[in-house]
């Protein structure tokens, strides 16, 4: 793949080795300019905003995925193929469906599950089980304690559907009781596609989400809260990224 992409007008010695993805463009200034020494913007292309700067003296980038698998899989594969990239670290928003789960408590995806169709791209014979790297889920975890921040680490699922048509479907067939039974920790819309193109790429991928719903309590952020309230889950990451270096 070369570059510059439809979606990337940058060179790969823009980018640091590992790249944190928020979904939220504006998010993704927000760590630029909060979390980052000295940040270059070096992607602007339809307002998916992308810096390089540095923390704790290492070069780490930040750049929005949008929302959606379809939207992750463009972007995260052109950063593997066309820039060299070997971590995307996903950092957003995700929905709790287990009850002991509380709102901005961290999640970090072990697996994603999911309802999409995304995976028949890689003409498969069965089910492939998409997981995270576990070098960058070891120094998140490790990241986590140092700093004192909750977390929980297991399954997630990633789904096609923000807005699902449920009205009037029966208890037993509700979609998210089904996945809690599972054991599933919490519902977003990009780790799948970013963990089955980091199998394809032969790179490292993790997700950890900051819980912005409880869906089983019916508790949420407002808008504000979900782009600036995350400030631990940004440490975090920041802090696996300069593991990862070492």
């Amino acid at each position: 793949m070369n570059y510059p992409t439809p979606h990337i007008q940058a060179t790969p010695a823009d980018f640091g080795q590992t790249v944190l993805m928020p979904g939220d463009p504006l998010r993704a200034r927000y760590i630029a300019e909060h979390f980052l020494q000295d940040p270059v913007l070096v992607n602007n292309v339809r307002g998916v905003q992308g810096y390089t700067g540095l923390y704790q003296d290492v070069r780490v980038s930040v750049m929005a995925s949008g929302m959606g698998m379809p939207s992750m899989g463009i972007y995260s594969r052109e950063l593997y193929e066309a820039f060299g990239v070997r971590n995307i670290l996903r950092i957003g928003s995700a929905g709790a469906i287990q009850p002991h789960i509380n709102l901005k408590e961290i999640v970090m995806a072990m697996g994603a599950s999911m309802d999409s169709n995304y995976q028949t791209q890689y003409h498969l014979m069965g089910t492939f089980a998409p997981i995270c790297s576990f070098e960058m889920l070891q120094a998140a975890t490790r990241s986590a304690e140092e700093l004192g921040v909750a977390y929980h680490v297991g399954n997630i699922l990633s789904s096609d559907f923000f807005y699902d048509d449920d009205a009037g479907v029966p208890e037993a067939l509700d979609p998210k009781k089904n996945w809690q039974k599972m054991g599933v920790m919490a519902i977003e819309m990009e780790s799948a596609a970013l963990y089955l193109n980091a199998a394809r790429c032969g790179k490292n991928a993790l997700c950890i989400c900051s819980v912005s719903d409880q869906l089983v309590w019916h508790e949420y952020l407002s808008a504000e809260e979900r782009q600036t309230g995350f400030g631990q889950m940004m440490q975090v990451a920041l802090e696996t990224a300069v593991k990862l270096e070492k």
